[in-house]
């Protein structure tokens, strides 16, 4: 008997895919995550994950989704990055030192965290069991380029709420 999926998978390709990121985008806050995946991303079976297949390239698809958070007051991202990918040559991946380079450029102004990807991968499969996980699926043929963003609260930060527990009894 073949395993059936019930990962939700939504293949849109490039304009028809962003109306419903849009959507999903208003229905997601704290404790979920979006990934941007590169093309070799396998189809996973956990009901907490929607993947949706862009047909976009990898680093216009970043671009694209920094781009929407930053138009969002309710949310914030959390950006990691696979620590494998600041160790690839030009000779093992021909184009990551450029990828590499425009990653960094387009994250900038955001603090930037760079884990295993065993590791990340952990965190979004432990996040997919009790949240929803929206991975965005590229063109992308780069090894360990996947990017990684933790949803936070836009509104409230960790200041704000180490202040209002020292008040609390």
């Amino acid at each position: 008997m073949a395993a059936t999926s019930s990962c939700r998978t939504i293949e849109k390709r490039n304009a028809s895919w962003h109306e419903h990121f849009e959507e999903q985008l208003s229905l997601l806050g704290h404790r979920n995550w979006i990934m941007i995946a590169d093309s070799a991303y396998p189809l996973q079976t956990s009901s907490g994950i929607e993947m949706i297949y862009t047909g976009e390239d990898h680093f216009t698809l970043l671009q694209q989704v920094t781009r929407h958070l930053k138009t969002r007051n309710h949310i914030a991202g959390k950006y990691y990055l696979d620590a494998e990918m600041q160790h690839l040559e030009e000779t093992q991946a021909p184009g990551i030192a450029v990828l590499r380079q425009a990653i960094a450029h387009q994250l900038e102004n955001e603090l930037v965290r760079h884990l295993p990807h065993a590791a990340l991968m952990e965190k979004l499969a432990q996040a997919g069991k009790d949240y929803q996980v929206l991975i965005l699926k590229s063109e992308g043929t780069l090894p360990y380029t996947s990017i990684f963003i933790e949803l936070d609260c836009g509104y409230w930060g960790p200041d704000q709420e180490q202040q209002l527990r020292k008040k609390m009894p």
